[in-house]
């Protein structure tokens, strides 16, 4: 049985979590173990048994949820004290309206007294009842003499009353007029004494002397306020004249209970009224308002029936303010000297701080989002996992062609960078080897013995024995590509992406790709639909939501266009048609990553699993060296990496795209000048490209500048 919870109890959760584990970690796609078969049976309670009642024991808890923990009992304390000091604050700023509705409340209650009391002072009433009998002729003469002597007995005792009466009126005169000359502390005593049970006498159903407002979610959150929020949005019935302890009510089953830094609460929808908790995941936004809060501070989602849930139950939690801004959280990769990308990849933390893992093998990833949202960064985090795992292979391609993933050609067995036309015939060749790896690897995998290969998928023993790294495929700005490319190549490469998506995480190939608002132009839907782990920062409106996270999304609650321009890192997660959550994806900036990247060759180098582009790439050998290699000539040779010779005019916009600030105001005469003081020696000043010729550079003339040693090592 669920124990019941009243409306004012107050609880933390905080120590049940700690409970559970030192750091709360959610791994997305694990689903919760099921219960040890026969676990729960009650042997007490079996049919037959003569002593069950005496001994079942009862469901009554000995202590309460809130002092089960010193705590929790803390966290009711300091609870309770933000109540009791808003209402202080809120009824002592209106003590003067107070004041004021009860000298009126005391004047009606003395005109009530006086409108009562004067009957009794006189003999009206059995004048009238005199005046009634006689107007009846049928009655007999002895009755209307009996009530004749009554009203003269009455009369006699009232005129004593009377002169009663008038010597109290006069000793209330005389008591006023000394209370006027008493001592002011005195006065007011005496006043109070007598207002407060005039004020009481005057009072009605409709007039309350103090006013009545809900404190702020922060302060205090009750089940009346659930109910009265869900009977708003339309999911409970209103109350159409109907007394209101009679209207449907949800049945909360925990809570509304204190969680960290807001309200949980987890209830069920009345049963008859026909509403399911998707009708209340919809209606995110119209609940947030009628608790008064902004819909980012209220998470929702099913309880499924592997955690005690029905189609009925809704989990909510309400934040005391909005949970996802505050100084960004640091990535663990961070400090992490190696990684095992088979471990679930720690990518940021959700509203309530728990962390948030994610599995990347056997996966393929999709991240969307309005541009400088943070979605290259949250991008970043996934394959900075596989920099510090020395069996992992980085093929890269940047359709932006910037800094981003610059730091990648320390590492990246392929890197493509920009989406000119040499960048995409190297991203088409990239793609055509990827493609002919993976048919070989399961050609491989198809022969070897069950005993190796049980499942006919990589393992890390495979991987060691047959040295077939894992191969991490990262395309950032897809979009560039495809609206630069003729319609024949585009289509190749789209249909040369969904083959390694759909096929390739058998043979160890993981997919780690992003795009801007992924419409059918942009990025087709083939592409997306086969992806298995969706990612998207802001964008602007549900329908771009959709496209990102799939479709219907928006309508369970994993709607992305919630989030505000300040919420930089943060976005909506979504790992299977019925798992999403909002995460604040952890903070890696550009040095941090660049950093990782130097280590990432590090391991490698010590493995002997350097290869490819980063084996021969130059400046990357520099660094490891620790010469310094100009910044002029190793940005030139990023920008010419896929060129042996480019005009003047192309190198000098793929620099601006590299570092706007610093080669914005850069002409052919300052170009020149900055790579002659760097050493560069030009044997040509003229080039020649599909027939053209034009004022540009040789790659091998950049390269000559760097020293000849590190050449040596970059197997020039």
């Amino acid at each position: 049985m669920t124990e019941p919870v009243s409306e004012a109890t107050v609880v933390s959760l905080d120590e049940h979590r700690a409970a559970r584990t030192e750091t709360p970690t959610i791994i997305l796609d694990k689903p919760n173990a099921p219960a040890e078969e026969g676990a729960g049976v009650d042997v007490v309670d079996l049919p037959g048994n003569p002593l069950a009642d005496w001994l079942t024991l009862p469901d009554t808890p000995v202590l309460p949820v809130w002092a089960r923990s010193p705590k929790s009992i803390r966290e009711n304390i300091a609870a309770f004290g933000r109540l009791a000091w808003w209402h202080t604050r809120y009824h002592s700023v209106r003590t003067p309206k107070y004041l004021f509705k009860t000298v009126l409340l005391a004047a009606r209650g003395f005109y009530r007294a006086v409108v009562g009391l004067w009957p009794t002072l006189s003999a009206r009433e059995q004048s009238a009842t005199v005046k009634a009998l006689r107007a009846q002729s049928k009655l007999r003469p002895e009755d209307i003499d009996l009530a004749a002597r009554h009203q003269a007995a009455y009369a006699e005792r009232t005129r004593t009353r009377k002169w009663r009466f008038g010597i109290a009126a006069v000793g209330v005169a005389a008591a006023a007029t000394g209370i006027m000359l008493a001592n002011p502390l005195l006065q007011a005593a005496i006043a109070g004494a007598v207002t407060i049970p005039l004020a009481h006498l005057g009072r009605g159903e409709e007039t309350r002397l103090l006013d009545q407002a809900a404190p702020p979610i922060r302060v205090d959150m009750s089940a009346q306020q659930l109910n009265d929020a869900l009977r708003a949005a339309g999911l409970l019935k209103s109350g159409s004249g109907k007394d209101e302890k009679d209207l449907p009510r949800v049945s909360c089953t925990m809570g509304p209970v204190r969680d960290g830094r807001g309200w949980s609460v987890i209830f069920d929808m009345p049963r008859g009224g026909g509403k399911t908790a998707s009708d209340v995941l919809a209606k995110r936004e119209v609940i947030a308002q009628e608790l008064g809060v902004d819909e980012i501070q209220v998470i929702m989602s099913r309880v499924r029936a592997v955690n005690g849930g029905n189609a009925g139950r809704v989990s909510m939690w309400v934040s005391d303010d909005d949970p996802y801004l505050g100084t960004p959280n640091p990535s663990p990769l961070e400090k992490a000297e190696r990684f095992s990308i088979w471990e679930p990849v720690p990518f940021g933390q959700d509203a309530r701080g728990t962390r948030i893992n994610v599995p990347v093998m056997w996966q393929s990833m999709f991240f969307g989002g309005l541009p400088r949202r943070g979605k290259t960064f949250s991008q970043r985090l996934l394959t900075a996992a596989g920099l510090l795992d020395s069996h992992v292979r980085h093929y890269v391609a940047d359709g932006k062609g910037g800094a981003d993933w610059m730091p990648m050609k320390a590492v990246a067995h392929r890197l493509v960078m920009g989406a000119e036309d040499d960048a995409i015939d190297a991203l088409k060749t990239m793609l055509a080897e990827l493609l002919a790896e993976m048919e070989r690897r399961f050609a491989l995998l198809r022969d070897l013995p069950t005993s190796v290969c049980p499942e006919g998928k990589l393992t890390p023993e495979i991987v060691a024995r047959y040295n077939l790294p894992v191969i991490f495929v990262t395309i950032d700005e897809l979009q560039e590509y495809f609206t630069a490319m003729e319609r024949e190549d585009r289509e190749q490469v789209i249909n040369d992406l969904c083959r390694i998506a759909r096929r390739g995480p058998a043979a160890g190939f993981i997919s780690n790709f992003a795009s801007q608002r992924p419409d059918a132009d942009s990025v087709p839907t083939k592409l997306r639909e086969i992806i298995t782990i969706r990612y998207s920062t802001q964008v602007v409106d549900r329908a771009s939501s959709d496209m990102v996270l799939g479709k219907g999304k928006a309508a369970q609650g994993a709607d992305a266009s919630v989030l505000s321009e300040e919420h930089k890192g943060v976005g909506v997660l979504v790992t299977g048609p019925a798992s999403y959550v909002t995460v604040r994806a952890d903070y890696l900036d550009g040095p941090t990553f660049a950093q990782l990247c130097r280590k990432g060759r590090t391991l490698r180098e010590a493995a002997g699993q350097l290869t490819g582009d980063a084996a021969g790439d130059v400046t990357a050998a520099a660094d490891a060296a620790g010469v310094t290699v100009p910044p002029i000539v190793s940005d030139v040779l990023e920008v010419m990496r896929h060129s042996p010779r480019m005009f003047t005019t192309d190198l000098l916009a793929g620099l601006v795209n590299i570092d706007e600030d610093t080669y914005g105001d850069f002409n052919a005469e300052a170009l020149a000048s900055a790579l002659e003081a760097a050493g560069v020696k030009r044997t040509s000043k003229q080039v020649k490209i599909s027939g053209s010729n034009g004022a540009g550079y040789q790659r091998r003339d950049i390269e000559a500048a760097v020293p000849a040693e590190i050449l040596l090592s970059a197997g020039r």
